[in-house]
């Protein structure tokens, strides 16, 4: 199965984590090759606007300054399928349940795995 179709999968879970009310981050931290793009982190914010995330782009450079946005869910996927097998090979999503991590092979076959939640308790975001 392509990586994109385990990808909608996976999305799937964060979407429903999302409305069930355990989502409490989503990382993609496992770089392909060395660019100057550390790690993509989205975290929740819970306001009487409905769900938004804080997503954060943090740089290995000092010279590049970390940039933070607050999205959508959606604006937030678009922005995470776009460093998918170009940046990044792995998102794991963290829940008050289960940790769902997704990841794309050399081969580039997609996979999804579950562990034990690493999270007990979900901590917002500070929205400006």
């Amino acid at each position: 199965m392509s990586y994109q179709d385990v990808f909608v999968l996976f999305w799937k879970e964060v979407s429903e984590s999302v409305q069930e009310g355990r989502f409490a981050k989503l990382t993609m931290a496992k770089t392909i090759g060395k660019p100057n793009l550390r790690n993509i982190f989205v975290r929740p914010i819970y306001s009487e606007d409905g769900f938004k995330v804080l997503l954060k782009l943090r740089y290995r450079s000092r010279e590049t300054e970390d940039q933070e946005d607050e999205l959508t869910l959606d604006e937030a996927l678009v922005v995470i399928k776009s460093h998918l097998k170009t940046s990044f090979s792995s998102v794991l999503l963290f829940t008050t349940t289960k940790d769902v991590m997704f990841k794309i092979n050399k081969k580039g076959a997609g996979r999804i795995t579950e562990t034990p939640a690493s999270f007990r308790e979900i901590t917002q975001a500070q929205a400006d």
